[in-house]
């Protein structure tokens, strides 16, 4: 793993007292990282967090409050949201210690890149987190590793018209990095798009987006470096599903990770796992993605995982990032890659 320091720590600004509208004064085609089991559901545009990568919230959830880190790694296409509530122990299937202890943590920019990666840092410990995999990778707490919980990348449209009472971050202003050329905060405007060449270009990581030397070489055989993957983990086992493979499928695979059975889909909006031992088969619908999907008797939402009958699937903890970061961290651990795959 490589590891650097590319600008100075919380150049890039972290959001940790988010606030929160009900409209949004940006594109209906606008990505967004979607919490849809909070109450009220919460969207955070990327087109924000291209300039704080991290947000430190609180979610009301019917069991209790729940702290959550909201992050985003633009190099790596990485969207992950994890459960802040961490310690000694911690596992991706478990946020209390050894111990059964715990603590909150908040979450900043530490301006390092691991493998062209965000690195985090908590601000109690220091300890260094790499975003992608949400592992410690340097401190006290080294070695342990954040809870993924569930979360959707969607659109601003897709979010509004599935969660009418939902809301969306509030612009946070101030200054970041990324709104310059060089390593100094400089005000934000979010109208700009400091990243969608970037987006467009084969290359990847930061030389690619930055220029000069030592860009990265990419060998694999059936995928391009910024391929879309959602990784899934479960039991040890790690799987990333590229969303072109669920494309050539007909929009939904059947994957068994870890011993637990998902349904991968594919829609216009994005890629979506949810937990169910279910078969979809896709069939043709007026409404494109809506209803596009049939298992026991009726059609479901490959988005939303709801059915015409009124049925919910419950959503598959996920990361959503580029091909190249999943194999920097899992290797070749792709769907189709062998026979283990298949449910």
């Amino acid at each position: 793993m490589n590891v650097r320091q590319v600008i100075p720590r919380d150049a890039i600004p972290s959001v940790d007292d988010p606030e929160f509208v009900d409209k949004y004064d940006g594109d209906p085609d606008d990505q967004v990282v979607a919490l849809t089991d909070a109450t009220p559901p919460k969207a955070y545009p990327v087109r924000y967090l291209h300039y704080h990568e991290i947000v430190n919230d609180v979610i009301a959830t019917p069991e209790a409050d729940r702290p959550v880190a909201v992050t985003w790694c633009p190099l790596c296409g990485s969207a992950v949201v994890y459960d802040r509530e961490v310690g000694r122990g911690t596992s991706v299937d478990s946020p209390m210690g050894a111990d059964g202890d715990s603590k909150v943590s908040t979450f900043g920019v530490s301006g390092k890149l691991a493998d062209d990666d965000l690195v985090m840092y908590d601000r109690e410990t220091e300890s260094e987190w790499k975003q992608s995999s949400g592992e410690a990778i340097a401190g006290v707490l080294a070695g342990e590793s954040l809870r993924v919980l569930p979360a959707a990348m969607t659109t601003w449209e897709r979010f509004r018209d599935s969660n009418p009472d939902g809301v969306v971050l509030a612009p946070p202003g101030g200054e970041s990095e990324a709104s310059g050329e060089g390593s100094d905060p400089e005000p934000i405007e979010y109208d700009q798009a400091p990243y969608e060449s970037y987006f467009e270009t084969e290359g990847f990581g930061l030389a690619a987006h930055r220029g000069g030397d030592g860009e990265r070489e990419w060998d694999h055989p059936n995928l391009d470096p910024k391929d879309v993957v959602l990784g899934i983990e479960r039991g040890g086992d790690a799987l990333g599903v590229p969303r072109r493979r669920v494309e050539e499928a007909g929009g939904v695979v059947h994957v068994a990770v870890g011993g637990t059975e998902i349904a991968v889909f594919s829609t216009a909006d994005g890629i979506h796992a949810f937990e169910t031992g279910l078969r979809f088969d896709p069939v043709d619908t007026d409404s494109a993605d809506e209803e596009r999907f049939y298992a026991d008797g009726t059609r479901w939402s490959g988005a939303t995982g709801e059915s015409r009958d009124g049925r919910s699937l419950d959503r598959a903890p996920t990361r959503r990032l580029f091909a190249f970061a999943w194999r920097d961290d899992h290797g070749d651990a792709f769907f189709g890659s062998d026979d283990r795959d298949a449910a």
